[in-house]
């Protein structure tokens, strides 16, 4: 009789284990990834003369947050940071250009097309960053998360 309360005592406790995993399951598929959309340039040459010389990133957060860009490289250096500690709105498109230099950005320009869309231009004097793939990594203050970005870039021809 007694081993027969225990089993039944497994039982219940693997039900509720179960039922708790399931509603963990369904909280993960409907909460929003902290990064919501991004774009990359697949390739960039800053030694060209073109539309090719500059890594075009755009991104979108799902929550508002303060976040820091960086270009590292696929040792996971930090080969540039772009900006620090920038205030970003809640689904809000940030659009930044790396013009493939390393080092930290000394401020940015601000480019405005006639649309209102607006384009971050870090200003990073070092030296060109070494031929290779490349990833943006953006850092979160809230939650101090750390995301890089799914797709990887190549830099050519420095």
């Amino acid at each position: 009789m007694n081993s027969e309360r225990l089993a039944r005592w497994v039982f219940a406790l693997l039900v509720i284990a179960c039922f708790a995993a399931l509603l963990l399951t369904q909280r993960l598929k409907h909460t929003p990834p902290l990064v919501a959309s991004y774009k990359l340039t697949r390739v960039i040459a800053p030694a060209s003369s073109g539309e090719s010389k500059e890594e075009h990133i755009a991104f979108k957060l799902s929550k508002a947050d303060s976040v820091t860009v960086t270009i590292e490289s696929s040792s996971e250096k930090v080969v540039a940071t772009l900006v620090r500690e920038l205030p970003v709105g809640r689904y809000k498109t940030i659009s930044l250009r790396w013009n493939g230099h390393s080092g930290t950005a000394n401020g940015y320009g601000v480019l405005r097309r006639a649309d209102g869309y607006t384009t971050l231009v870090p200003v990073n004097r070092g030296p060109v960053a070494a031929p290779g793939e490349y990833t943006v990594r953006l850092s979160l203050r809230k939650g101090d998360r750390s995301v890089p970005l799914p797709r990887t870039f190549k830099l050519v021809g420095t």
